[in-house]
């Protein structure tokens, strides 16, 4: 039987995240799966993402990859993927989120940092939060692998950095985590710890085998959080923070509860609201939170980002 092509980024994070879909895969269908290693925009600037917009520098390599038929799945970190549809290709399959939460690396807590601490993230909508929480420490902008970021803590650069605690989770290294920040502190970007495994429009086959991967709970939590993102005309790289998650304790309707929230950059302000209503109708749902934010001034807060 012939093997599947995954295209990946070539990051332990993004090999180690393809080959757990990878190894789903097999198991569940008994189809082979090999990695291809694909290089992207975003692995090889060195400028900020936030000067590129953030929005795709991870994506269109992967997708070029697709279209040309040179690989057969790719698999991307969620958040990372534009709001706007490409309608070349397919999302397939959304599997099981891992923990949405952003994670703090350091051997204590944030509000254990002494004034004026370091703290490492490439995420303006990190900073806006934490500023909120600490305006008295100091974010600094940082590029780089997990290993490289983590290892400014290591030799004294940083005090912490923060990341997503999935890719902590999925690399092995959850021991590093001093502390979780629960979605009252921090919501983490529309997406977050949720993959997205994509094929051609066009294959048919592979849409209707990567089905099995699907978990319908966690696209339509996600499809809410990214229907905010779309509706604020906000990147990846802009100071939103959304989180879904539908009650699986209620037996018939399962509501879906959405929670979003706009930042202003240096933390003094914010407009933050929630909602609930069917999971069946999740696009709706975050394009009328979206609609209640801009109402009650979100567009201010990201100046000509929302309009």
């Amino acid at each position: 039987m012939k093997a599947l092509r995954l295209g990946t980024r070539k990051s332990e994070l993004a090999t180690t995240q393809s080959r757990q879909v990878a190894d789903r895969l097999t198991r569940i269908t008994g189809r082979p799966v090999e990695l291809v290693g694909v290089t992207t925009f975003g692995d090889v600037t060195r400028a900020h993402l936030t000067q590129l917009g953030g929005t795709g520098v991870f994506v269109s390599a992967l997708r070029e990859r697709l279209i040309a038929g040179e690989i057969d799945i790719a698999v991307h970190s969620l958040k990372d993927l534009p709001t706007a549809p490409d309608p070349r290709v397919v999302i397939a399959a959304v599997p099981p989120r891992e923990d949405p939460r952003d994670a703090l690396v350091c051997r204590v807590k944030l509000a254990d940092l002494p004034a004026g601490a370091k703290i490492g993230t490439g995420s303006p909508r990190r900073v806006a939060q934490l500023r909120a929480l600490r305006p008295d420490l100091e974010y600094v902008p940082i590029r780089g692998n997990l290993d490289t970021r983590i290892g400014k803590v290591a030799a004294g650069e940083l005090d912490a950095v923060v990341l997503a605690a999935a890719g902590l989770n999925r690399v092995g290294r959850s021991h590093e985590i001093g502390q979780l920040f629960e979605l009252d502190e921090v919501l983490p970007a529309p997406g977050q710890g949720a993959l997205a495994v994509e094929c051609a429009a066009g294959r048919t086959d592979l849409i209707e085998l990567l089905a099995v991967l699907d978990d319908p709970a966690t696209r339509a939590e996600v499809t809410a959080e990214r229907a905010v993102l779309a509706a604020l005309e906000a990147g990846c790289a802009a100071p939103v923070g959304a989180f879904a998650v539908i009650d699986r304790e209620q037996n018939r309707e399962k509501p879906l509860n959405l929670t979003a929230a706009v930042v202003a950059i240096d933390g003094t302000r914010s407009v933050r609201k929630s909602t609930a209503g069917p999971a069946t109708s999740p696009m709706e749902l975050g394009r009328d939170l979206a609609a209640a934010m801009i109402a009650d001034g979100a567009g201010t807060l990201m100046g000509e980002r929302i309009h």
